[in-house]
């Protein structure tokens, strides 16, 4: 069997790879993408994550998907801490089980706390372990993990110059992409009109999507009413708010859609002119990769700050504006609204300055990173492991 040139062995006896994540899309989706390239190119793979993970569709069905105990450190508090490592020793357990059966040839974490007891099984039974992560600062899962792994993949450079030791071990590659993300880059960014229709959509995620709901409403209001006729609006509305957030949109007769989530996200970036949106790694990653204009309200209260600092990259690049969330108000946000709607020049230069920040390729140099660590090499007829 042949896929694009390369001679690979029959499935159910090419390596193995465990992914393991957890079970938020920031971490799923990176480690669904990297599953598609090293299907791509042969080997098999197995995710381990927590529950929340049998809620998404995609690569990983039920039965290719591990479950593991885990929790995450919710607090200091003693009692808060013990039942954390408890959990954590649990779900240990269970991954050294899985290792035992399973012998892998690498397992491959993207961040969360259910990432921790299969690459600690993994380290106990000598197989190789990566890392990665989407962040500009590495999370605390991660940070754990890092001393005790292989090899380190970041998404951005210079997360950990500041640490020769891990910086030796380190591969800045990007955040793997899913196919949808790939397809919607290919999309070309086309400026809004002077009258035509303005574009906008506003995503909060699982955590964020309440500060869109309170700002956003009363910044449209605040716009002038010339554009109101012209705003194509769509946004995330958690359920408990849509009923607010549409009594404003109908008052002033906005052109809208409301939904507690969008399952085609990618295609939905692709086709707006501007972007208002938390700052996870994941968004921060595909705003890059499709190159559209944002502005970026980082989650405040973060231990790392990982947002604050993943929004920093678009903003520094010139592809998006970074509002903390204390001047986040809608005086704010109608100002910069209509200075964008006011000049596409502007709209155009802020997407291809996203796009610098985009790595189309991400998926195929992690897997890269992988199968060298691994000690996995393709002859003619079949792979080998080192």
């Amino acid at each position: 069997m042949t896929v694009i040139g390369l001679k690979i062995a029959p499935m159910d006896t090419a390596p193995l790879i465990l992914l393991a994540a957890g079970g938020t899309g920031g971490h799923l989706f990176p480690a669904e993408a990297l599953g598609v390239e090293l299907i791509r190119r042969g080997l098999r793979v197995r995710l381990v994550t927590d529950s929340r993970a049998l809620r998404y569709s995609g690569l990983f069905s039920k039965d290719t998907i591990d479950v593991v105990p885990s929790e995450t450190v919710r607090s200091r508090t003693p009692w808060a801490l013990a039942y954390t490592g408890l959990m954590l020793a649990a779900g240990t357990g269970v991954a050294l089980n899985l290792m035992r059966r399973l012998k892998p040839a690498a397992v491959v974490g993207f961040g969360g706390y259910p990432t921790v007891p299969p690459l600690l099984a993994a380290r106990l039974y000598g197989i190789p372990g990566i890392i990665h992560d989407a962040n500009a600062v590495l999370g605390r899962a991660n940070r754990f993990l890092s001393r005790r792994v292989s090899a380190i993949a970041t998404s951005l450079p210079g997360v950990l110059d500041r640490d020769p030791q891990l910086s030796a071990r380190t591969t800045t590659v990007g955040t793997p992409l899913r196919p949808a993300v790939l397809a919607a880059a290919a999309v070309k960014f086309t400026p809004p009109e002077p009258t035509g229709p303005l574009r906008l959509l506003v995503v909060g995620g699982s955590q964020g999507a309440r500060v869109m709901a309170d700002i956003v409403p009363g910044a449209i209001e605040r716009l002038e009413p010339a554009l109101w006729s012209r705003l194509v609006l769509t946004q995330q509305v958690r359920e408990e708010d849509m009923a607010r957030v549409r009594a404003v949109y109908d008052r002033l007769k906005i052109k809208v859609e409301l939904a507690p989530f969008f399952s085609d996200l990618p295609a939905r970036l692709a086709s707006n002119h501007l972007v208002v949106s938390r700052s996870g790694a994941g968004t921060v990653a595909e705003l890059g990769a499709i190159g559209r204009p944002s502005i970026l309200v980082p989650l405040p209260g973060s231990i790392d700050q990982d947002q604050f600092a993943n929004a920093g990259v678009l903003a520094q690049a010139g592809g998006g504006l970074r509002i903390p969330q204390a001047e986040f108000t809608p005086d704010r946000l109608a100002a910069e609204i209509s200075a964008l709607a006011a000049e596409p020049a502007r709209l155009i230069a802020m997407a291809a300055a996203a796009r610098t920040v985009g790595r189309l390729d991400a998926a195929e140099r992690l897997a890269d990173l992988v199968m060298k660590t691994a000690g996995i090499q393709a002859g003619n007829d079949e792979f080998s492991v080192l």
